[in-house]
């Protein structure tokens, strides 16, 4: 088995369906509209802040996969722009979908050997941890989501 087939399988998953909570970004954001996806409650980040969040730290790795720098920093990973109407939702989503697409492709092309490999820096580890680190990550963000969603359908 190789490995790095594997970990592009489980990212694919958790964005397309099929992992093993049987929880997916696609079909979770489907049949949420701009309105839905803007608000917020209490202190909570929107649906939209997080989508975009879980896609500014998978452009990032992205980015490197692709050749280039690491250039993200935290303090602007909540920076989504402005959602006004549905066209802007649709466009975050399906951008964040089109990242995932590409984002396991390029793992899929991966040696094993690379996964043991500095992720651009010493100081962020290995491509592996940094691979699994984007995964639970979205998971995380994905559970947020979801509860969101279930919140904002109750005061409906």
């Amino acid at each position: 088995m190789h490995i790095t087939k594997q970990i592009a399988s489980l990212f694919r998953n958790l964005y397309f369906g099929g992992n093993w909570t049987w929880v997916n970004m696609k079909d979770t954001l489907q049949d949420i509209n701009w309105q839905q996806a803007s608000e917020k409650i209490g202190s909570l980040n929107s649906i939209a802040v997080l989508v975009y969040h879980t896609d500014y730290y998978v452009r990032a790795v992205l980015n490197v996969l692709q050749g280039n720098s690491l250039d993200a920093h935290d303090k602007f990973s909540f920076d989504c722009p402005p959602i006004q109407d549905e066209s802007d939702w649709q466009a975050l989503v399906g951008k964040a979908l089109e990242n995932a697409t590409l984002f396991a492709s390029l793992v899929e092309t991966l040696h094993d050997e690379k996964l043991e490999q500095i992720f651009f820096e010493e100081k962020y580890g290995n491509y592996y941890r940094n691979l699994h680190g984007v995964i639970e990550h979205t998971h995380y963000h994905l559970g947020q989501i979801s509860l969101i969603k279930k919140m904002l359908l109750e005061k409906s």
